[in-house]
């Protein structure tokens, strides 16, 4: 039975997040491994409401401030040669990289 690789990526710039996709993609095609993925999870929004007059005179008005977070899901075969390949990726600051090995 082939071992399973399963990254998750999580990022709030999907730019960012959609180059290391494509990174990991073209690693698993130039040495010829199943891929699987990736696989667009929900987006989490994170909402503040906050009043607009700090100080409580006037009238009584909000703004939402919202920030996304975005998550890809990928499973790869867990070969030396390509887990060597994505542990020497590039990786921004912004996107955060989960790996488990089943």
């Amino acid at each position: 039975m082939a071992r399973r690789a399963r990254i998750k990526l999580t990022s709030t710039d999907t730019a960012k997040l959609e180059d290391v996709c494509n990174e990991i993609r073209e690693i698993a095609q130039k040495i010829g491994v199943k891929l699987v993925g990736p696989i667009p999870l929900p987006t989490k929004k994170l909402v503040v409401p906050t009043r607009r007059t700090p100080c409580g005179d006037g009238s009584k008005t909000w703004d939402k401030f919202e920030m996304r977070v975005h998550k890809r899901l990928i499973e790869i075969d867990a070969r030396d040669r390509v887990m060597r390949s994505i542990m020497r990726i590039r990786v921004p600051n912004d996107v955060y990289i989960e790996m488990e090995i089943k």
